[in-house]
Formats: C-alpha cells, structure tokens, sequence
C-alpha cells in the first residue's frame, strides 16, 4: 500500500494543490509528530456533542489493521474513550512548520504538514497486543524508554483501555515556501516572507529524586530525530 487512495469522505476537496498522495509521507509524519487530536461524538441523544481531543499515540505500520494501525489511550472511564469504542473517529495529526507573512491579510498562511485518519476504533483487548501497543506508546515519545521500565501492574493495566485505529483511510495536505500574493500587492510594495517555525528540544532535567545521570536515550531526545529536520537543539543556557 503505496499510495494514499483517499474513500470519499477523506477526499481532499480544498486547496487540492496541497494534497499528498505518497503514503510514506504520511508514515513521516506521524513519526515526526507527538500529539494527534482525537475527534469523537459523545452523550446520548440531545445531549450528543463532538469532543476533540489531544492524546498520545504510537504507530505500527506491521499492526493488525488495515493499512497498519495507530494506537492511542486512556482512562477505562474516559467518557471520550467509551465513545470511541467501536465507533468512527477521526485522528488528526499536524505539525507546525512556518509562518506565511504576506503583503494582504487574505494571503496569509502557515507551512505546515497535516495528516487525517478516519476510521473505526477498535477496543484493544488481546492482552499481547495491548502491551506492545502501550510501550509503542511510549517509546514513541522516548524511544527506547519502554525497556527500562518495570513492567505494568495489573491494577494499571486494569485501569487503562487501548484503542486501534486502521490507517488505511487517511489523507494528507502539506504546504511550504512564501507567500502567493496578488501581483497589484507585489508592485505596490511591502515586506513579503515567511518564518520558519521548529521544535526546540532542551537538556533533559532530573527531578529531585533522581541520583543516576542521565540515561543515554534520554539524552538522545535532545537531537533531531525523524524525518524532519525541523527539530533543533538550543541549550538552555542559550534561551
């Protein structure tokens, strides 16, 4: 599954000059990402309402859905999560990449790369794939970090529900460069441009209990890591 071959409600149908098609645009970017925004319809009859919300997530391209699966969690109570289950959700995921400046408002714009999925969430409840899919998790925001942990308690595990998404639906919209100005705009003058927008990863900082040093994945954090070389490293005593 090469391409991204939209069904026609993840069909980009604005600004379809900045759709991407290439499906390992879309694995990039959500390798380079951290936070997905999960929108669900929650309640019951007139009190139904759409909720979206910010979430961590892993992904296994290899997973058991179509198209591999992404992974996100929370509380067995979670009121978002109950609603999700078995439900169609959406799953956004976008990373800011500049700022468009140009010489009238309506021009104005943002560089960024943003990926939709849509699709059915499923309950994880094979005890294996919740585990992997927990420490996916996780090491999606630390690689390496599942492995120095003690392993989930049962009460833990108990208490925390899983869900699948497939990734075969999806859609992506990229933009990068300057501003597209009206040439009267360009001949009347004015500054034009854009301002490139990165992620600033600092040293990591130990709290008050810790006596080991720094672990060397933790530390790894504080360089570029994905597809993207928007990520930089500025010391804290630089800032």
């Amino acid at each position: 599954m090469d391409a991204l071959s939209p069904t026609p409600r993840s069909t980009v149908r604005r600004g379809r000059n900045r759709a991407v098609t290439d499906r390992a645009a879309l694995h990039a970017l959500l390798a380079d990402g951290l936070v997905a925004h999960l929108g669900v319809d929650v309640g019951d009859g007139a009190e139904r309402h759409p909720v979206v919300l910010p979430c961590a997530y892993a992904v296994d391209l290899d997973g058991p859905d179509d198209g591999g699966t992404l992974y996100v969690h929370g509380s067995v109570a979670a009121r978002w999560l109950v609603g999700a289950t078995d439900a169609t959700v959406c799953v956004t995921v976008t990373e800011l990449d500049g700022l468009v400046l140009a010489r009238s408002g309506f021009h104005h714009s943002m560089n960024y790369r943003s990926a939709v999925v849509i699709g059915t969430a499923r309950p994880v409840t094979d005890d294996a794939e919740r585990a992997r899919a927990l420490d996916a998790i996780v090491d999606h925001m630390a690689p390496g970090r599942s492995a120095t942990l003690r392993p989930a308690t049962r009460k833990e595990l108990a208490a925390t529900a899983v869900l699948a998404v497939p990734l075969r639906e999806a859609s992506m919209k990229e933009r990068a460069g300057t501003p597209v100005d009206d040439p009267d705009d360009v001949a009347a003058g004015g500054w034009g441009g854009h301002v490139p927008v990165r992620r600033v990863v600092g040293a990591a900082v130990p709290d008050a209990d810790t006596r080991e040093p720094v672990p060397a994945h933790v530390a790894a954090l504080a360089t570029p890591r994905g597809s993207s070389d928007l990520r930089e490293v500025v010391p804290i005593a630089a800032r």
